[in-house]
Order: C-alpha cells, then sequence, then structure tokens
C-alpha cells in the first residue's frame, strides 16, 4: 500500500460485491454527473466527528450506531426517518443518563442503500435472477427488469440521501432534539410496555435535573446541547463509483474527504489488504470502521489497521466486532492482545447483529435478542478482563413496529408473530421496544465497567 493514492486508484484492484452494469457509457455519465454535485455532508463536520470519536478511544464517550439494514426508497417518508432519529434519541438517554456517559450518535442512515450479499444470484423454483443488492443498486421485486442494475438508481440515491439530512439536520439543531421534550419521543406502540415505564421514570428524574441546571442558570441559551445535538450519518463504502464521485479536496486541510457520510466503513466481505475497498479507503481523512468477523486473523488486523489509519490516530479508526454469540470469547481476546501490543488507538465497537442471523421453522430470517443481548454482554465482560474500554455499539434497527427479532420483554415477537409486520428487504431489524431494552441493559453494564474502573484507578493510587 505504499503507492501513491488517488480517488481512482482502486481502480486497478481487485474487487468483491459489485454489480456489473450493463451500459458502461450511462454509469460513467451518471458518475460523472454526482461528481458536479453538492457534497452531502462537510468535511469540518467529519473531522468533529473524528474528534469526539478520540474521546471514545480515550474511554471518556460511548458509540451507538444503528439504523436500517438497507435504506429503502419505497420508505423515504418523513415519519418513518423522524420515528428511527427518536429511537436513537431515546437510547442515547438512557445511554447518558443512566450509564453516565457522554454519547456520540451516528445513524446507518442517508446512504445505507447498497447491501454486500453471500451470493451473486437468487432463485426461486426454476427462475435464477442477481441478488438484490440494495435499492441503489437494483429492485427487491424477483423479476428480470427490477433486478438487472440501474445507473439512474445513483442519482435516486444521492437525492433521497440529501432530503434526508436535511430533515435529520432539521430534527438534531431545531429544536426537536430539546431534552425537554424526553417524554415526546416514546413511540405510540409500545407507551404500555415496561420499558416505556423505565424510560418515563429515567424521564422525570432528567426533567427535575434540569429545573436544578435552569435554577444554576444552565439552561438551552447558555447551554445548546439541552436543546440540540450533533448527529452524524454513516453507511457501508460498497459501490465504490458512487463514492468516488462524492470525493472531495477540503478547501482548508487540502485532505480528500468522501463527502457522501460522516463516518464509512468495510465489510467483512470486502476486507481484503490488497483490494479495492481498502485501497479507497486509506485515502480519504473521514473516520472509518473496518468490520471485524471470527475469520480475520491477528496478521491481516495488524496490516489493515497500518494500512488505514498509518499515523495511529485516535477517532479515525473503530474495529466493529460481529462474531456471533458464541464465538465472542474465543476471538475477541486475541483480537484486544494483538492491538494492545502493537499500540494501536482504535475504537471498539460490538455489532451483535449480523454473527446472529437464523432461519425461523416458518423460513423467516431473524435474530434472537437473547443472542444480541449475550453478544454485546460478552464484549463488555472481555474488555473488561482485558482491561480494554469497550466503547460502542453498532445496530440494525428501526422506529416502525415490525416483527423482524424473536424475543423482547415488550409484545414479544414469537415464531408465530414473526408474519405479521415482517418489512425488511434485507436482514431482521430491532424494533423501538427491542431498542430501548438492549440501550438499558447496556446502561447498567457501562455503569458497572465505569465502577470498576473507578475502583481500579483508586486502588492503584
Amino acid at each position: 500500500m505504499s503507492e501513491r493514492w488517488s480517488p481512482q486508484s482502486w481502480r486497478s484492484k481487485p474487487i468483491q460485491q459489485v454489480p456489473e452494469y450493463r451500459d458502461q457509457a450511462l454509469l460513467q455519465q451518471v458518475e460523472e454527473r454526482l461528481a458536479s454535485y453538492p457534497p452531502l455532508v462537510f468535511a469540518g463536520e467529519a473531522r468533529q466527528l473524528k474528534r469526539d470519536l478520540a474521546d471514545v478511544a480515550a474511554g471518556k464517550a460511548f458509540l451507538l450506531q444503528g439504523g436500517d439494514c438497507a435504506e429503502s426508497f419505497e420508505d423515504f417518508r418523513p415519519n418513518i426517518i423522524r420515528d428511527t432519529f427518536r429511537v436513537l434519541l431515546q437510547m442515547a438517554v438512557v445511554l447518558t443518563f443512566g450509564g453516565q456517559t457522554p454519547v456520540v450518535k451516528v445513524g446507518r442512515i442517508a446512504g445505507q442503500y447498497a447491501k454486500p450479499r453471500s451470493s451473486n444470484v437468487e432463485k426461486i423454483g426454476d427462475i435464477e435472477l442477481p441478488a438484490y443488492r440494495g435499492d441503489i443498486i437494483n429492485g427487491y421485486a424477483f423479476d428480470a427488469v427490477s433486478r438487472e442494475p440501474d445507473p439512474a438508481r445513483l442519482e435516486t440515491a444521492y437525492f433521497h440521501s440529501a432530503s434526508k439530512l436535511n430533515l435529520l439536520r432539521a430534527f438534531a439543531q431545531g429544536g426537536y432534539a430539546d431534552l425537554h421534550k424526553v417524554h415526546q419521543w416514546t413511540l405510540k406502540f409500545f407507551e404500555d410496555s415496561p420499558e416505556a415505564k423505565k424510560y418515563e421514570e429515567l424521564a422525570n428524574q432528567l426533567d427535575q435535573t434540569l429545573a436544578f441546571m435552569q435554577a444554576c442558570g444552565l439552561n438551552a441559551t447558555t447551554a445548546p446541547q439541552i436543546r440540540e445535538t450533533d448527529f452524524y450519518t454513516s453507511h457501508e463504502a460498497l459501490l465504490l463509483g458512487y463514492e468516488q464521485a462524492l470525493t472531495r479536496v477540503d478547501s482548508t486541510s487540502g485532505n480528500w474527504y468522501d463527502c457522501s457520510a460522516h463516518f464509512l466503513w468495510i465489510g467483512d466481505r470486502t476486507r481484503q489488504p490488497d483490494h479495492a475497498h481498502v485501497e479507497f479507503l486509506r485515502g480519504v481523512h473521514n473516520p472509518l470502521g473496518l468490520k471485524c468477523g471470527p475469520s480475520l486473523t491477528d496478521e491481516d488486523l495488524i496490516r489493515l489497521v497500518n494500512t488505514l489509519n498509518p499515523a495511529n490516530e485516535p477517532g479515525r479508526l473503530t474495529l466493529i466486532v460481529r462474531m456471533g454469540y458464541d464465538k465472542v470469547d474465543d476471538n475477541l481476546p486475541r483480537l484486544i492482545r494483538t492491538v494492545q501490543r502493537e499500540g494501536f488507538n482504535v475504537v471498539w465497537s460490538c455489532d451483535p447483529m449480523h454473527g446472529n442471523t437464523i432461519k425461523s421453522a416458518t423460513g423467516y430470517k431473524t435474530r434472537p435478542l437473547e443472542r444480541i443481548l449475550h453478544e454485546v454482554k460478552r464484549f463488555m465482560a472481555v474488555h473488561q478482563a482485558e482491561g480494554t474500554y469497550a466503547g460502542g455499539v453498532h445496530l440494525e434497527l428501526t422506529g416502525q413496529e415490525v416483527t423482524e427479532c424473536l424475543g423482547g420483554a415488550a409484545n414479544a415477537v414469537t415464531e408465530g408473530s414473526l408474519s405479521d409486520r415482517y418489512h425488511t428487504y434485507c436482514d431482521p431489524r430491532l424494533n423501538a421496544a427491542q431498542a430501548l431494552e438492549l440501550s438499558f441493559e447496556l446502561a447498567d453494564w457501562l455503569k458497572q465497567a465505569r465502577s470498576a474502573q473507578q475502583a481500579a484507578a483508586a486502588a492503584a493510587q
């Protein structure tokens, strides 16, 4: 990786998980138009996120990253965008107030339109068609026209992302995120659940705290953090032609930034050290994520970290661990020890979703909440045992009342109820009640870990 980087240098490398466009001339025209459009995010915002993630790497904050498995053009409605934002706000309040930890909020939103697939084709009966790879590439309907990769979808994804970002910025900075409105964030469909009641109790405590702060002269005017929040976007940088088209030179620093999102990650299927995805992302200055599955070797981890973060900059690289609930203890300790031995500055985040996908007895792809909770718990426990900081979670979730993941204390999803509201185009997502249940568990673990950290520091004095 010592050769000179440019936004197009990835094109000379081997590449995985890319569609085959029949009309290459049209693809080039679309990419050229995208390259002339305004950036979706700005370099200064990406630099601020990197500073926030440096706090996470130092154990001073926690990363909450979540959103759709794969966004769809069909769900391009303000209430759907709002409800996902609301769930993330609720989770952040639980983690901040209950876990006593500042939270960095990053959505899988406004760009998560492409998905890697285990097979290039899908077969139903005697018909075999290209696999659905996300709305930015082809359509979900199982017919030849829909499944044909279409370059025009690149522009549709760009304009959808721009509109979503506009709405998200309004929510984050326009008063919707005001902590005085925490009671209004609860979604109607689970407002009578045990989790909603716990959240209401926490919100009442927060009201008292805000009243005390007001009496001390701290209000939304003197402390804007009460009224607004920083909210960042992220997606897997899978479709490199699109990413290249939105890569710009920052006029302030002179560095290249991928302006399609604040945070980009490399998936477990595209992390080959000498391939195109690593080549492209090593040259942009956004904060990056790297998915780390059970097959990742210590040698490849060292090579990848050195390639993606050669300056060992805190906040630059997040290792997103996705092992499966029964593989954490076998694999995570060796990765942590490798990172510690090499002296790498990284954020450790847990993706408890992708390693816990199963097929139900009724044929649905699903994820048991019990396994998701278990993986997060083991992730936290291993870090505590190794003396390192478990810095975040990476979740697939929605604010909609879906029945895609099994279990949950409130309105538990069963094998028989999976079909009631199974709406995902790709992988199953946590609904709002399940996501909030996880956040309360996580807040307890964070509080315990912080207490143990403080006790150890006191004993060492």
